[in-house]
């Protein structure tokens, strides 16, 4: 099972970070910038100002978030009902879980942005990663160790 945490942590967290990475440029913005931004969430607005080293910590944060994630999955999933359960439906409903949680709770409390999307892009856009990169692929190796 520790096997499987650290690929999946490594797996989901590389994913989700190369869009975010994608996405930061293709919206006009800094990737360096972004993830300093990460940073910043628990080590403060001054990780804003780091360089490198900002960078690092937050990929660094970004995968203790992704490790997070992923541990709470295969906690929740040692449900049995749950076992039986579509992939897919069970990768989308926890990748929804995992986008409520963020955008709806976490980033609200620590950077006071209140969770109110504007549009249908500002919904999908962070909700896709949540479901295809993080959701659907934990699932899917879920029902491969359960069928293995």
């Amino acid at each position: 099972m520790r096997r499987l945490f650290i690929r999946m942590t490594l797996l989901c967290g590389v994913l989700d970070a190369i869009y975010a990475s994608i996405w930061s440029i293709l919206a006009g913005g800094n990737v360096g910038r972004t993830w300093r931004y990460v940073a910043s969430g628990p080590l403060g607005d001054q990780a804003k100002e780091w360089g490198a080293v900002g960078i690092f910590a937050g990929l660094a944060v970004h995968f203790l978030l992704m490790a997070v994630m992923v541990g709470a999955f295969l906690w929740i999933v040692r449900a049995p009902w749950l076992k039986a359960m579509n992939p897919s439906l069970l990768g989308t409903v926890y990748g929804l879980g995992l986008y409520l949680v963020m955008n709806g709770l976490v980033v609200p409390i620590r950077f006071g942005a209140p969770f109110n999307p504007a549009g249908i892009k500002d919904v999908l856009l962070p909700l896709f990663p949540h479901i295809a990169f993080i959701g659907i692929p934990l699932a899917l190796a879920a029902r491969r160790i359960q069928h293995s």
